[in-house]
């Protein structure tokens, strides 16, 4: 686990990379400073616990798996906040592709002409940055869906940055092993992880209603683990750049 202060140092060392490769930035590149008010934006939240916290979790919708050569075609977002859900602000968005969603859309659902009105590569980026601004990822294998939006981030800035996230999966991945000892095929994917809480079923592969599913699971979680009024947040973070 790492600290609040470990954290915090790391993510002020990454902001003055940034700054120190937004000098050689050409004037043409649209705001690379967002980057760093985005990370800044996300210190004040690492000391919070999970209850107090501006959590948001989110979830994509993909070409296929691969970070470095797959597409996000959706994306659907929710905040957590003071143990809650407020679905009112629950939001999703299409993103156009270049070409086509060929098969994978035997399992989003999703089809070329969906697409036609869909958020540019850049829009989407943008509006990612604007809506979780001062809030902590949370996604159900974040690891993956981090690095897509990284991918993204760098296509459209040139660079990359740090980003923390809560990854729901890893942490049922942990109790489930030291429940069980091992773990059985498909047992921490989104609807198992949601079954062993009593969550209801709802239907995969819809990017706001998983992100739903994220957030309803984590407040499970951190409800069996002792509660979000003592845990902190720092204590479930994990970082990717």
């Amino acid at each position: 686990m790492i600290s609040d202060s470990w954290l915090k140092a790391r993510f002020r060392l990454d902001a003055l990379i940034l700054k120190y490769k937004l000098k050689s930035i050409p004037r043409s590149v649209i705001n690379p400073e967002r980057l760093i008010e985005y990370q800044q934006s996300l210190l004040s939240q690492f000391s919070k616990s999970i209850n107090e916290a501006q959590l948001m979790a989110i979830d994509l919708e993909m070409t296929g798996l691969n970070p470095t050569e797959d597409q996000i075609i959706s994306m659907g977002i929710v905040p957590i906040t003071q143990a809650g859900i407020p679905l009112q602000q629950a939001q999703h968005l299409m993103i156009s592709i270049d070409g086509s969603v060929g098969s994978s859309a035997t399992i989003h659902g999703i089809v070329d002409n969906q697409l036609e009105n869909a958020l540019s590569l850049e829009q989407a980026v943008l509006w990612f940055l604007e809506h979780t601004k001062g809030h902590i990822l949370v996604a159900h294998h974040a690891p993956m869906d981090v690095s897509f939006l990284l991918n993204y981030i760098e296509k459209v800035f040139g660079f990359r940055m740090l980003m923390p996230f809560i990854d729901t999966l890893g942490i049922e991945k942990k109790r489930y092993l030291r429940q069980h000892g091992q773990l059985i095929k498909g047992c921490v994917r989104l609807g198992e992880s949601r079954e062993r809480y009593h969550l209801p079923v709802y239907a995969g592969h819809n990017a706001l209603l998983d992100a739903i599913a994220c957030a309803e699971l984590l407040l499970a979680q951190v409800a069996a683990m002792g509660g979000g009024h003592q845990m902190k947040c720092y204590e479930l973070i994990e970082t990717i750049k």
